[in-house]
């Protein structure tokens, strides 16, 4: 039970790591599309 538990918490940071992950990713390529367009205007 306490097993079952552990790989539960497990796969909950492995999400948690992969949605921060996209989220900053996604971020970054707004952030990356702003600037150049600044840069372009």
């Amino acid at each position: 039970m306490k097993n079952e538990h552990g790989q539960k918490e497990t796969a909950l940071n492995g999400t948690l790591v992969s949605v921060m992950l996209l989220g900053a990713f996604i971020v970054l390529t707004w952030l990356g599309v702003y600037f150049l367009y600044l840069h372009r205007g």
